[in-house]
């Protein structure tokens, strides 16, 4: 199972790599209540359209997070929104094989707790190996997830050179 955050899943809608990416992915996907208010609560985006047909289609999968004590505990001790916290809580209960999560606080929470992670552009980036995308449409969606994330041009860097490069 995959677990998303909010933020890489927000970001792999906005990049149009959503609908690719559940179609490729052997694994199930799913998010905690928290996430899905947070990306579905502006209806109107195409981002939030995107994710909502995901919902709707049964390809991502809305799952209650349990331990809420772990939740606050989370947001507290890493300084997490609430989203974010679910989205590791739910990992960790359903032993997922990774979370998809773009938060810098998040990310440093997974290292701690030994959680995989992956990013959107982690994504972008694998479904170029994959060959699911040619480099020029890889660079197009690379442009889309700078202009809205929050990454460091050494890593956009990193990443443009990773998609030029032939599969």
């Amino acid at each position: 199972m995959i677990v998303f955050d909010a933020s890489t899943l927000i970001l792999i809608a906005k990049a149009e790599l959503l609908d690719l990416f559940l179609a490729e992915i052997a694994l199930k996907a799913a998010i905690p209540m928290e996430v899905a208010k947070e990306c579905c609560g502006v209806r109107k985006s195409l981002d939030a359209l995107l994710i909502q047909k995901a919902l709707d289609e049964l390809r991502l999968k809305v799952i209650a997070v349990k331990n809420r004590k772990l939740v606050g505990k989370l947001q507290g001790d890493f300084g997490l929104g609430r989203g974010e916290a679910e989205a590791i809580v739910l990992a960790l209960a359903e032993k997922a094989q990774v979370l998809g999560i773009d938060d810098k606080n998040g990310i440093n929470a997974c290292k701690l707790l030994g959680i995989p992670f992956t990013t959107a552009i982690g994504i972008l980036v694998r479904s170029r190996e994959k060959g699911l995308l040619a480099s020029s449409e890889a660079l197009t969606k690379l442009t889309a997830l700078a202009k809205h994330g929050r990454y460091k041009e050494s890593i956009l860097e990193d990443a443009r050179r990773k998609l030029e490069t032939r599969p």
